[in-house]
Protein backbone atom coordinates (compact mmCIF):
# COMPACT_ATOMS: atom_id res chain seq x y z
CA UNK A 1 0.00 0.00 0.00
CA UNK A 2 1.63 3.47 -0.95
CA UNK A 3 2.00 6.65 1.54
CA UNK A 4 0.65 9.31 1.56
CA UNK A 5 3.13 12.30 0.64
CA UNK A 6 2.41 15.68 -0.16
CA UNK A 7 4.98 18.25 -1.54
CA UNK A 8 4.93 21.66 -2.30
CA UNK A 9 5.60 23.95 -5.63
CA UNK A 10 6.69 27.48 -4.35
CA UNK A 11 7.94 30.17 -6.84
CA UNK A 12 9.17 33.16 -6.37
CA UNK A 13 10.95 35.58 -9.03
CA UNK A 14 10.79 32.99 -11.54
CA UNK A 15 12.40 30.17 -9.59
CA UNK A 16 11.33 27.65 -7.39
CA UNK A 17 12.57 26.54 -3.95
CA UNK A 18 14.29 22.92 -3.43
CA UNK A 19 15.28 21.05 -0.31
CA UNK A 20 18.19 18.74 0.37
CA UNK A 21 17.30 16.04 2.50
CA UNK A 22 19.01 15.35 5.80
CA UNK A 23 22.23 13.11 5.40
CA UNK A 24 20.35 10.46 8.44
CA UNK A 25 17.72 10.34 6.83
CA UNK A 26 16.50 7.57 3.89
CA UNK A 27 17.64 9.18 0.64
CA UNK A 28 19.83 11.47 2.37
CA UNK A 29 21.35 14.36 1.00
CA UNK A 30 19.25 13.95 -2.16
CA UNK A 31 17.31 17.03 -3.26
CA UNK A 32 13.07 17.49 -3.10
CA UNK A 33 10.31 19.62 -2.77
CA UNK A 34 9.25 20.75 0.85
CA UNK A 35 6.69 18.03 2.30
CA UNK A 36 5.99 14.67 3.68
CA UNK A 37 3.89 12.04 5.07
CA UNK A 38 0.02 12.66 5.50
CA UNK A 39 -1.21 11.73 8.73
CA UNK A 40 -4.22 9.79 9.89
CA UNK A 41 -7.21 12.02 9.97
CA UNK A 42 -5.17 15.05 7.76
CA UNK A 43 -6.29 16.05 4.51
CA UNK A 44 -3.90 16.51 1.72
CA UNK A 45 -3.85 20.35 2.17
CA UNK A 46 -3.61 20.05 5.55
CA UNK A 47 -0.62 18.20 5.62
CA UNK A 48 1.02 20.60 3.77
CA UNK A 49 0.75 23.36 5.55
CA UNK A 50 1.87 21.70 8.48
CA UNK A 51 5.44 20.18 6.31
CA UNK A 52 6.02 23.65 5.75
CA UNK A 53 5.54 24.98 9.21
CA UNK A 54 7.65 22.46 10.41
CA UNK A 55 10.26 22.33 7.97
CA UNK A 56 10.81 25.63 7.02
CA UNK A 57 8.91 28.13 9.68
CA UNK A 58 6.64 29.50 6.73
CA UNK A 59 3.01 29.37 6.45
CA UNK A 60 1.56 28.75 3.04
CA UNK A 61 -1.49 29.16 1.17
CA UNK A 62 -1.90 25.87 -0.99
CA UNK A 63 -2.93 26.34 -4.76
CA UNK A 64 -4.17 23.79 -7.00
CA UNK A 65 -2.65 20.08 -7.74
CA UNK A 66 0.64 20.32 -10.31
CA UNK A 67 1.14 16.97 -10.33
CA UNK A 68 0.45 13.19 -9.03
CA UNK A 69 2.96 10.37 -9.25
CA UNK A 70 3.32 7.09 -7.67
CA UNK A 71 6.62 5.91 -7.02
CA UNK A 72 8.12 2.35 -5.89
CA UNK A 73 11.49 2.65 -3.67
CA UNK A 74 12.65 -0.65 -2.26
CA UNK A 75 12.02 0.56 1.07
CA UNK A 76 8.25 2.12 0.59
CA UNK A 77 5.63 3.11 -1.99
CA UNK A 78 4.91 6.30 -2.34
CA UNK A 79 1.88 8.48 -3.36
CA UNK A 80 2.55 12.07 -4.40
CA UNK A 81 0.77 14.82 -4.77
CA UNK A 82 2.71 18.40 -5.80
CA UNK A 83 0.99 21.10 -5.20
CA UNK A 84 1.46 24.71 -5.93
CA UNK A 85 1.61 26.88 -3.00
CA UNK A 86 2.72 30.29 -1.89
CA UNK A 87 4.70 31.39 0.94
CA UNK A 88 1.98 33.56 2.99
CA UNK A 89 3.99 34.19 5.87
CA UNK A 90 7.78 34.25 7.26
CA UNK A 91 11.13 33.12 5.32
CA UNK A 92 12.31 29.85 4.58
CA UNK A 93 14.70 28.62 7.51
CA UNK A 94 16.66 25.40 7.57
CA UNK A 95 14.74 23.71 10.74
CA UNK A 96 15.21 19.99 8.98
CA UNK A 97 17.24 20.22 5.85
CA UNK A 98 20.69 20.48 5.03
CA UNK A 99 20.29 23.07 2.54
CA UNK A 100 17.99 25.11 0.20
CA UNK A 101 17.76 26.33 -3.16
CA UNK A 102 15.78 28.85 -5.38
CA UNK A 103 16.45 27.47 -8.91
CA UNK A 104 15.54 27.90 -12.48
CA UNK A 105 13.95 24.98 -14.56
CA UNK A 106 17.46 25.36 -16.71
CA UNK A 107 19.19 23.70 -13.29
CA UNK A 108 17.26 21.12 -12.47
CA UNK A 109 20.51 18.35 -13.68
CA UNK A 110 22.95 20.18 -11.70
CA UNK A 111 21.14 18.31 -8.50
CA UNK A 112 20.67 15.15 -7.90
CA UNK A 113 16.65 14.38 -6.81
CA UNK A 114 15.02 11.77 -5.33
CA UNK A 115 13.69 9.42 -8.09
CA UNK A 116 10.08 9.82 -7.28
CA UNK A 117 10.19 13.76 -8.54
CA UNK A 118 11.80 12.76 -12.08
CA UNK A 119 8.78 13.20 -13.85
CA UNK A 120 7.66 16.53 -12.42
CA UNK A 121 11.17 17.76 -13.55
CA UNK A 122 10.85 16.85 -16.79
CA UNK A 123 7.65 18.32 -16.75
CA UNK A 124 9.54 21.10 -15.24
CA UNK A 125 12.03 21.39 -17.71
CA UNK A 126 9.35 21.43 -20.45
CA UNK A 127 8.51 24.69 -19.32
CA UNK A 128 5.22 24.06 -17.99
CA UNK A 129 5.38 25.00 -14.32
CA UNK A 130 5.25 28.19 -13.36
Amino acid sequence: MAVEVVAALIWRNGKFLICQRPKNKARGLLWEFVGGKVEAGESREEALRRECREELGVGVKVGEVYYEVEHAYPDLTVRLTLFRAAIEEGEPQLLEHNDMRWIVPSEIDGFAFCPADEEILQKLKEGSGN
